[in-house]
């Protein structure tokens, strides 16, 4: 069965971030065989000074398939109490996805542009029957842990960190678009136009491979380059990719 396991304010300004732990987690629930993780996708959540966060106020997203979803929650929990760092408040949410209700997509768009408060989650949670737990500090990262399974189960926002077993830090080089579909659930490499490429483009990946979240496909955007070594498109810069999946 398909769940949303989401983490958010595990870390601190010292330590590696929550989408480090993120995948380290997925690493763990798979070397255990309690889960295959499809994706994590990293959501960005509102910056203002009355929301207090360590760096840039984001949270992490597991999209899992399971058959032991008790297992999966005990040692995710354990997890995260166990590996979040020093004066973090850290939290974790779990729903089986086709339960996760609208209204839970709605507070996870408003958690983009508004200031909110742990009770709205709380009470969110229990109307819904949604494990949501504060494990560490002042448990305020509840409020962004139920907000990434409601923008991750709304198909249109985020960028994907980790595909089907893959961390995206390890691609690299020069690929025919087919062959990176092979390697990783890709839907589309688009260019800015919106124009999809075909399968037989050869891209230059770089060295910051990020999908998108679009209207439910995951894609890419590319650029046209002027290297006829290694093919006529690329992937577009760290920068923009950042700019599109705020």
């Amino acid at each position: 069965m398909r769940y949303l396991l989401a983490i958010d304010d595990t870390d601190n300004k010292e330590s590696r971030g929550t989408g480090f732990r993120a995948r380290s987690l997925a690493s763990l629930l798979e070397e255990k065989q309690l889960a295959s993780v499809e994706g994590i996708s990293r959501h960005q959540l509102f910056v203002h000074p009355d929301i207090p966060y360590t760096s840039q106020n984001s949270s992490a997203c597991l999209d899992i398939l399971t058959d032991n979803i008790e297992a999966v929650r005990q040692t995710s929990r354990t997890f995260i109490l166990n590996d979040s760092a020093p004066g973090s408040d850290a939290a974790v949410c779990l729903k089986k996805w086709e339960d996760i209700p609208l209204e839970v997509v709605e507070y996870g768009r408003r958690a983009k542009i508004e200031v909110l408060n742990m009770q709205t989650a709380t009470n969110l949670a229990d109307r819904y029957k949604i494990y949501l737990e504060g494990l560490t500090g002042e448990h305020t990262g509840i409020i962004g842990a139920l907000a990434a399974i409601g923008l991750r189960k709304g198909e249109n926002d985020g960028r994907f960190i980790w595909l089907s077993g893959k961390n995206l830090r390890d691609l690299e080089g020069v690929i025919s678009i087919g062959e990176l579909k092979r390697q990783i659930p890709l839907d589309a490499v688009y260019t800015l136009e919106e124009r999809e490429l075909d399968d037989e483009t050869i891209l230059e990946l770089g060295n910051w491979i990020r999908p998108v979240m679009k209207h439910g496909r995951k894609i890419l955007i590319a650029e046209k380059t002027n290297n006829n070594e290694n093919g006529n498109w690329r992937i577009k810069s760290r920068e923009y990719l950042k700019s599109i999946s705020q």
